[in-house]
């Protein structure tokens, strides 16, 4: 018999770390610490709605491209509440710093920014922001708005993939708890209902965006045991935010397909 009161605490333990939207409050124990990876997609669910709605909302009001763009860039930083992009910094500055491995945890751990950290963001939005600009239709919209539950989808496989670079923090928390084999289990299932979606309702596009975040798993994991040992809590933001953004560019330059 399924517990939908432990599903429901897993869900709202995953939506009180990785977003911003209020859920309440209660002691986390760990029965339901051990599946709230395989919820954690969900977020990217909501807040690709939110995306979604936004621009459907601009397309039957006529609100200007400049508007859909800067908000619809705005409202993932808002809903998730910074994290990735958090982590996504503080990665851009370890892995800039050409210092050794240590060096480069230490740098992961520090909660000041440095240079590279404000240079790699700007250039991050700058394609970010260029690449939306060319997002027109709801074909398109609907692989944008996937690509923030299937960023976390493919997360959260490596969570409980890959080997992590510390034996403290969150991460290292969640992954050694996770129920490893169930959550693999619930994350794959998910990978086959998002790509189903992306297809169906894209076709190539869909099979193209699907397939460029699939190499950058591959690519995350090599970068992040060359430079790293292994992943952390701040590369998994880092990850999160490459897939973002190249399932963005896919949606823009893929137009085109057909």
């Amino acid at each position: 018999m399924v517990n939908w009161m432990f599903i429901l605490k897993s869900i709202v333990i995953a939506f009180s770390m990785f977003s911003g939207i209020p859920v309440p409050q209660f002691e986390w124990k760990e029965r339901e610490m051990k599946y709230m990876i395989a919820f954690f997609p969900l977020v990217g669910i909501v807040i690709g709605a939110v995306v979604f709605s936004w621009s459907l909302l601009c397309e039957n009001k006529g609100i200007s491209r400049g508007c859909f763009v800067l908000i619809g860039t705005a409202l993932p930083i808002l809903l998730s509440g910074g994290i990735h992009l958090d982590g996504y910094m503080d990665t851009m500055d370890a892995l800039s710093s050409y210092q050794d491995k240590e060096k480069r945890l230490a740098i992961l751990k520090d909660a000041h920014i440095g240079a590279f950290a404000v240079i790699g963001t700007l250039v991050y939005y700058f394609i970010y922001i260029g690449a939306y600009m060319e997002i027109e239709g709801k074909e398109a919209m609907v692989i944008v708005a996937a690509g923030f539950y299937l960023s976390r989808i493919l997360s959260g496989i490596s969570v409980v993939t890959f080997s992590c670079a510390k034996k403290d923090g969150l991460l290292y928390t969640f992954s050694g708890s996770a129920q490893k084999t169930a959550v693999r289990i619930l994350l794959y299932l998910q990978l086959l209902l998002c790509g189903g979606i992306m297809i169906f309702f894209a076709g190539k596009i869909g099979v193209a965006a699907l397939f460029a975040c699939i190499l950058l798993l591959f690519y995350y994991r090599q970068k992040c045991t060359k430079e790293f040992g292994g992943i952390t809590g701040d590369t998994s933001g880092y990850f999160t935010l490459l897939c973002e953004i190249a399932i963005m560019l896919v949606a823009s330059f893929g137009l085109g397909i057909k």
